[in-house]
């Protein structure tokens, strides 16, 4: 038995001395346990650590839509100006719908052009130039979601998008708040600009959004609970799964969150079961509605004493009713384009007939007024004596 535990102890040793250096260079450093170093903080680059510049020009180029031309031509004297600044030459070419950029003698960061590209996609996908040049600094990185491809139809697309921005925009400006990120909505394509940790989270709500996974708010709520659960250090290290918030949709599916706060559906066996018995029910009540109907119309009409010969004729007779008259309306229709056309009216013809009657009618009303003043005139004639008038001498 000591013989055993020696032989053990021994084999424990040989397990702590592990052999983990190898070569030369592979030897522990004075700081790879210094508390002291943040090794994901982004430093800021010196021209200093490249003086000599680069040795090959990189180039890179994207095209932008119509619409862009105007804004871009605008807009384009200060990007030029801001891209100078690190040493890189622009181009925008209005004939071909196109931007480019690459490095120069001056250019002294190499990662700068990739950078650079970075501006003009952005700019491409209608990200205002203000906003589109902050991407040059080393803390901000950029994604471009790509969302057209995963929903096929058109109509649902444009609603689950709609999700994204929400009423007003509120669904959006939550996100980027809670986020720290920059997100605009265009066309097929998502932009975003902010860390690499906020984006990879914007990434999955748009994702899930667009399949129809879970929608924004309640990713909203999550993140505003995880948000508040990191002011907290002595969660730091523990599991946040019991604090998240669990969701349930109409088809009886529980959404949760795992530590990592990426959401699951786990639906219960009982929620199954109840929703297939409701389903068989459901079904069962409406072909009983749908009998009951169809005896009430037959009873109505006498067809439900009728043998199947009687049925069948008189189906038959239906059926030759409606081709009957399917063929009187397409023998009407086929008629309908071989009549004449009316011929227009002239307007100016009726005119003209109705000012001539006026005319006649003013005519005869003038006249038996002329005639009623003679035969007045006559009247008076007879009554008057003329030796009234007549001097006596």
């Amino acid at each position: 038995m000591a013989e055993v535990e020696e032989k053990l102890n021994h084999d424990n040793q040989n397990l702590d001395k592990k052999v983990r250096y190898r070569g030369n260079h592979d030897k522990p450093k004075p700081w790879d346990d210094d508390p002291n170093i943040d090794r994901w903080t982004i430093e800021k680059f010196d021209p200093a650590w490249n003086p000599t510049g680069m040795l090959e020009v990189s180039t890179f180029s994207t095209l932008f839509p119509k619409y862009r031309e105007k804004y871009l031509q605008d807009s384009w004297p200060r990007i030029e100006s801001a891209l100078k600044q690190y040493g890189v030459a622009c181009k925008l070419n209005l004939v071909e719908g196109s931007m480019t950029v690459s490095t120069t003698r001056k250019t002294r960061d190499p990662y700068i052009v990739v950078k650079a590209r970075d501006l003009i996609k952005l700019l491409s996908r209608s990200v205002p130039a203000p906003q589109a040049i902050k991407i040059l600094e080393d803390e901000v990185q950029c994604d471009i979601i790509k969302i057209g491809n995963l929903v096929r139809n058109k109509a649902r697309f444009v609603k689950r998008r709609q999700r994204l921005l929400g009423p007003n925009s509120s669904t959006l400006k939550a996100m980027e708040i809670l986020l720290d990120c920059y997100i605009l909505i265009q066309g097929s394509t998502v932009a975003a600009m902010g860390s690499f940790k906020g984006l990879k989270q914007v990434r999955r709500v748009v994702e899930e959004c667009l399949r129809n996974e879970i929608h924004p708010v309640y990713q909203i709520k999550n993140l505003m609970m995880r948000k508040e659960l990191a002011k907290d250090p002595a969660l730091a290290t523990e599991s946040w799964a019991r604090f998240l918030p669990t969701f349930r949709n109409n088809s009886s599916i529980y959404f949760k969150f795992d530590s990592s706060g990426r959401m699951f559906s786990k639906s219960s066996p009982k929620a199954r079961r109840r929703s297939h018995i409701q389903h068989y029910l459901l079904n069962r009540r409406l072909a009983r509605q749908e009998n009951l109907l169809l005896v009430d119309k037959q009873l109505e009409s006498g067809e439900y004493f009728m043998n199947d010969q009687k049925k069948a004729d008189k189906k038959w007779q239906e059926k030759q009713e409606k081709q009957s008259e399917k063929s009187a309306e397409k023998k009407r229709k086929r008629d309908a384009s071989f009549l004449p056309p009316e011929e227009p009216t002239q307007n100016n013809n009726l005119n003209k007939s109705e000012e001539s009657k006026k005319d006649i009618t003013e005519l005869t009303q003038s006249l038996k007024s002329k005639t009623k003043e003679l035969k007045k005139q006559k009247k008076t004639q007879e009554k008057v004596n003329a030796e009234e008038y007549i001097a006596v001498a």
